[in-house]
């Protein structure tokens, strides 16, 4: 078959336009809920993609295109590879803070009942207790202890109070889980 009429991929998908694909989707009609600090983080990735990266790929890619044979240089290749990346990630983020819905979850402080931003301890059904803070999807960051406020233990947690017991659907079936301890940070921090 003519070379043509095929598509080559060398990794990265360019069928996934705005990189989402690294990230659970939002539900149907669902806010993207983030923290301030959340909020903060992906702006400044943003702005430094923007002024930083890109500004030093583009002038790489410029100087390597003037150095002759494009289908040989290596700069000029993963300089424009490099290019579709940032862009690509440009576009997701501009898409999510463009959506983005900060909560503050300081404002429960000293609230017993689990919102959106709550640090919980719950013990399972064997009385083991684990202790996650429920932020947003593009924050969470499940090694240090956070989940995203979809994921199957932050709905369950969701609107509980302390000393609720709760049900979480897991893949070996339902499973109680008690309410320990809610807390907040507090305004200011």
């Amino acid at each position: 078959m003519n070379k043509a009429f095929t598509k080559e991929s060398d990794g990265d998908a360019d069928d996934d336009d705005d990189g989402s694909s690294a990230l659970p989707p939002l539900p149907a009609g669902a806010k993207n809920y983030i923290t301030p600090a959340g909020y903060a983080r992906l702006r400044e990735e943003l702005i430094t993609l923007l002024d930083v990266e890109r500004p030093k790929v583009v002038e790489t890619v410029s100087w390597a295109a003037k150095n002759g044979d494009r289908s040989e240089n290596g700069d000029y290749l993963y300089g424009k590879k490099r290019l579709r990346e940032i862009d690509r990630r440009i576009r997701f983020l501009t898409k999510r803070l463009d959506i983005a819905e900060v909560a503050d979850p300081a404002l429960h402080h000293g609230n017993h009942q689990v919102f959106f931003g709550a640090t919980v301890t719950y013990a399972d059904e064997a009385g083991e207790e684990r202790t996650v803070t429920i932020k947003g999807i593009d924050e969470a960051d499940n090694l240090h202890g956070e989940v995203s406020w979809v994921s199957p233990i932050a709905r369950a947690l969701l609107k509980a109070r302390e000393g609720d017991e709760v049900t979480l659907v897991t893949p070996k079936g339902p499973q109680r889980i008690e309410v320990i301890e809610v807390r907040y940070p507090a305004p200011g921090s």
